[in-house]
């Protein structure tokens, strides 16, 4: 079967139309106790240096910074998640050794660490939500129905956590808002890997699980 490649472009062209036209969100119109930020793998092996760097997550800094300190002045407590793997780990015969636990790339960058205390979750594998650690943190605050999700790669680990975060819900049939600004999620670029394209891809396959997609947080 081929590629209809206008059809492919026209689709995109929808897409990035359906993207322009999502709304903001205020943060006054959630309850701060039933709310939080999740800060996904905003870290030194992503953002600074390291076999997996890349200047467009670093240049997310700025942004996921904003976002917290709003949230900070909200009284919304915020979680971040951080590649922190073992020297052993299957996920390096995909990718290259990165962010190993107990090293300086698997730690926070600075202008988050000073910003607020951040709850922070390692993870071993792409979806933080697997992790036992998050497992006993959502058990133990059933309270929180609403999930702002910021950080990389918008088309691996946010995608991943956000889609199954919703799903698990739904499952549960709760009613909950996993929110994805545009602004503050980004991945990078590589060879075939073109972060332009798989940004907007993995926005719509996120609003299509029922994640809610906004323009940004203010």
């Amino acid at each position: 079967m081929g590629l209809d490649e206008k059809k492919a472009l026209d689709a995109l062209e929808e897409m990035k139309k359906f993207l322009d036209e999502r709304p903001h969100l205020d943060i006054k119109e959630l309850n701060s106790k039933e709310t939080v930020l999740v800060i996904v793998d905003m870290i030194n092996g992503f953002c600074k240096e390291g076999n997996l760097s890349s200047p467009r997550i670093k240049a997310l800094i700025p942004e996921t910074e904003r976002i917290l300190r709003l949230c900070k002045e909200n009284e919304i407590k915020a979680i971040a998640f951080v590649d922190s793997h073992s020297e052993d780990s299957p996920e390096f015969s995909s990718y290259p050794s990165h962010c190993v636990r107990g090293t300086w790339e698997s730690e926070v960058v600075d202008e988050l660490k000073e910003v607020a205390e951040l709850k922070i979750i390692n993870k071993n594998s792409t979806n933080g939500f697997l992790e036992d650690e998050f497992q006993d943190w959502l058990k133990n605050n059933p309270q929180i129905k609403n999930f702002i999700i910021v950080g990389d790669c918008t088309d691996i680990c946010v995608e991943q956590f956000a889609n199954t975060l919703k799903a698990y819900f739904n499952m549960k049939n709760i009613k909950a808002r996993v929110i994805v600004p545009i602004s503050a999620v980004e991945t990078y670029d590589l060879g075939y890997h073109y972060a332009e394209l798989l940004n907007i891809v993995a926005l719509m396959i996120m609003a299509g699980n029922g994640v809610e997609i906004v323009k940004t947080v203010k």
